[in-house]
């Protein structure tokens, strides 16, 4: 309640808005606060949204406006220097928080790309674009993210990246994160959190950074059920999800299907070989062709209970399958004597290639958080488990003419499991200071089983292929211990520092079942990180950070096992690869322009001891293993820019655009490789209401030539449009897409040049795409207490991108 008036001649005045619908709030409580923070007068808006305070005395005061279901808004420096003088604040607008309208949850209108002090977050769930896709297609629209047409991500041209999901890690995502994205529909993707400069509290591992991806969950009184469905083209997806909260307790249920069917592509490959020795040349042709098709499904179950206002705890359970299959069809690979076709043909093969990969996965998180008395005053305990397994296999059958003359298998079943557990606590100094610490202990198992087996003819039985290195037993066993601290300070009312440090011991075991011996090393780090922010007296915002990361290799970087789906291209791990360490600087600037934000941001990353592909020449096949023999460097800039027009139109988008250079460090000239170049990509996104039930939204998205150690990638670009109609006031809607309409196809063309390779390869895929989506929910809600903040494991540490 306001305290005793203070009586003086001035008067205010202004009209109060929903952010979202530009419609008039009525009945909004609008209250006037002195220096020190206490209401000394107020007004409550008429039903028109307007509002007036009179009898104001000279001074300068906070105008506070608050409303039931919306966030409160404070509008500071409201200055009366004459005692009769009359202000007109204008328009004030709230930005709506979760509210019920009968029985339809209409959430708060947020900028679809919001710029935190640590983080830049994608607002998913804004984008009617990505209904019917996975996470991958999320991903291509969130500002510093590129991802492939294979749906390997990468942040500011980094491929090392740690994926979250809901804060916490996943065995599936550290094994393959382009695997684990094609597991979560888009439909579910509520939002994605990209930090690019991790603080003590995460671990040191992501030399490229963070991505979080946050579902979709209710945290809402009462009983819920979602249905959402889409069919198309290239996709069809199905998923169903039930809600129930009560009092001090909530459960959640969900799960779902999504497929995508054989997409006819092609493949063609040249690569011409010198010898070492002599330096003849021989040139080989591919050409085949291509399709894939996968279906996978997810379940998930969560509870919390809050015992008190002090004290909750919190359980969830996650499973995920998928069955991946790629095709290879008439793979015919040709010899020829000399550079060109025109030489003699040395040799010609035949085959089908089928190359399969399935998965499962289990995570089991359970946390414990208390609240002290004083805000910000927290201790939580924090468990996860988590466990995927894999079977990759290929099968080659060889052809002369039509008859089959041989069958050539590779089996490989592998696991990696994580144990973790976690402690957290932090305590408010003061007003304007923060101390957190907490240790933390990662115990992973990670087993790498694979055999060679041929066949004769259709139909005869398989055997082994003798040789440690073509069938073994791989055990790979990695523990981590770290502890952090971290201090926050609030100085100078417009400065924000926060600086820290961590350390981390990591012992590893590895061995073979036969074979070879492997003796790792155990190693310390210490990973310091600061990150310094200022908030101007216009609201613009300048931020500085710097950190420094390691990245340990992942299964797929270390796995021995042969990969020889193409015969030409083989691939091997080396599981004797050491982390690489990367040092990390940044510079943004954000502002504000009528209803235009605008962020531009600045970087550079040096990375040392980088794991890089080695690729050597075995008479006509190119062999690819990883070394720890590269540096890399990368310095570049982003923009972006967030456009309202009108209320009805809003446009975001930019470009990111940076400098790479790369070079290994290996001793033998004939295998010594370097290379620099300039790398852009953007997005363009845009949203257009119609009326309040219908709206347009389209989408396109371009990545750029990537510079590679060895050669380059061609770019290609990816756009999308969507048409969405709400119904039965809004508890469902109809919706269509179309993707890539005018240009139905991707080449993307990549090279390999090396004193001894010389390599052309083409993939042609099919992107045209049209999709019908249908959403149902089924409930009665009423708005909920703001919940406490549950915090998650997250285990930030293993270097992911492509691979095996």
């Amino acid at each position: 309640m306001p305290g005793p008036v203070v009586q003086g001649s001035g008067k205010l005045t202004g009209t109060v808005l929903d952010a979202g619908t530009k419609q008039p709030v009525p009945f909004a409580t609008v209250a006037l606060l002195n220096a020190a923070g206490k209401p000394i007068d107020g007004s409550v808006a008429d039903d028109k949204g307007k509002f007036s305070i009179g009898g104001i005395p000279a001074g300068t005061y906070t105008v506070q406006v608050s409303f039931i279901g919306y966030k409160n808004l404070e509008k500071p420096g409201v200055t009366f220097s004459d005692a009769g003088e009359t202000q007109n604040l204008g328009t004030l607008t709230l930005a709506s928080s979760a509210q019920q309208l009968g029985e339809v949850v209409v959430q708060g209108q947020r900028s679809l790309v919001e710029e935190k002090v640590d983080r830049t977050v994608y607002n998913a769930e804004k984008d009617e674009t990505t209904r019917g896709g996975d996470a991958t297609d999320v991903l291509k629209r969130v500002p510093l993210l590129s991802v492939d047409l294979d749906g390997n991500v990468s942040l500011r041209g980094s491929s090392n990246i740690k994926v979250l999901i809901n804060n916490k890690p996943s065995t599936i995502a550290a094994s393959n994160v382009a695997d684990a994205l094609k597991q979560i529909p888009a439909d579910q993707i509520k939002s994605v959190e990209v930090i690019t400069s991790p603080s003590a509290k995460y671990d040191a591992e992501g030399s490229g950074g963070i991505i979080n991806i946050i579902t979709k969950k209710d945290n809402l009184q009462g009983k819920t059920l979602d249905l959402r469905t889409s069919a198309g083209f290239r996709t069809s997806d199905l998923s169903l999800n039930a809600g129930y909260r009560q009092g001090k307790m909530g459960f959640t249920l969900g799960g779902g299907v999504r497929t995508s069917y054989n997409t006819p592509g092609s493949f063609e490959n040249s690569q011409l070989a010198t010898s070492p020795v002599d330096g003849t040349q021989r040139l080989t042709t591919q050409q085949a062709d291509a399709r894939r098709q996968n279906l996978g499904g997810r379940a998930n179950f969560g509870w919390d209970y809050d015992f008190n206002k002090q004290n909750a705890l919190s359980l969830g359970v996650q499973l995920g399958v998928r069955n991946g299959t790629n095709y290879q069809d008439r793979l015919l690979t040709q010899t020829y004597s000399g550079a060109s076709t025109s030489g003699t043909l040395l040799s010609s093969s035949l085959r089908d290639a089928v190359t399969t990969d399935r998965t499962n996965n289990l995570d089991l998180s359970l946390t414990y958080n208390h609240l002290f008395a004083k805000p910000q005053h927290e201790f939580s305990l924090l468990t996860l488990y988590s466990r995927t397994n894999a079977t990759n296999d290929f099968t080659n059958t060889l052809y002369a003419g039509d008859a089959v003359t041989q069958r050539l298998k590779n089996q490989n079943d592998s696991y990696n499991q994580e144990a973790t557990v976690q402690a957290d606590y932090q305590v408010p100094i003061g007003k304007s200071q923060l101390l957190e610490l907490g240790a933390k202990d990662i115990m992973r198992r990670v087993r790498s089983e694979y055999t060679y087996l041929l066949a004769d003819g259709a139909t005869g039985d398989f055997r082994q292929l003798p040789g440690s290195s073509l069938t073994n037993v791989f055990n790979y066993n990695q523990n981590v211990a770290a502890g952090y601290l971290s201090y926050t300070l609030s100085f100078l009312k417009t400065y924000s520092l926060k600086a820290g440090v961590r350390y981390e011991h990591t012992d590893i075991n590895a061995d073979f079942q036969t074979g070879q011996t492997v003796q790792l090393p155990s190693y310390d780090v210490w990973v310091p990180s600061v990150n310094l922010s200022r908030k101007l007296a216009n609201g613009d915002m300048i931020k500085a950070a710097y950190n420094r990361r390691i990245q340990r290799p992942s299964l797929q970087f270390l796995n021995p096992n042969i990969q020889a789906a193409n015969p030409l291209n083989v691939t091997q791990g080396n599981p004797l690869l050491r982390p690489e360490f990367t040092n990390s600087y940044e510079l943004s600037y954000s502002t504000f322009l009528k209803g235009t934000t605008l962020s531009f941001s600045g970087f550079a990353r040096n990375t040392d001891h980088s794991i890089q592909a080695l690729r050597t020449l075995r008479g006509d096949t190119i062999r690819t293993s990883y070394a720890n023999i590269g540096t890399e460097n990368a310095y570049g800039v982003n923009v972006f820019a967030n456009v309202n027009l009108a209320g009805k139109l809003s446009l975001s988008g930019g470009p990111d655009l940076y400098y790479a250079v790369l070079r290994n460090n290996g001793t033998d000239p004939l295998y010594n490789a370097s290379n620099r170049g300039w790398v852009v990509s953007g997005r363009m996104f845009g949203s257009y209401n119609f009326t309040p039930k219908w709206g347009l939204q389209f989408f396109a998205f371009y990545r750029g030539r990537q510079v590679q150690l060895q050669g380059y990638q061609s770019g290609f670009g990816v756009y999308s449009l969507g048409l969405k109609r709400d119904l039965w006031d809004k508890k469902g809607s109809l919706g269509f897409g179309l993707d890539n309409f005018l240009t139905p196809t991707n080449r993307v063309r990549s090279s390999v040049e090396s004193p001894l390779i010389s390599q052309r390869s083409v993939n042609t895929m099919q992107m045209l795409g049209f999709r019908v989506n249908f959403s149902y929910r089924i409930g009665k809600l009423t708005t909920a207490p703001t919940q406490r903040r549950k915090k998650e494991v997250t285990n930030d540490d293993l270097k992911g991108g492509e691979g095996q």
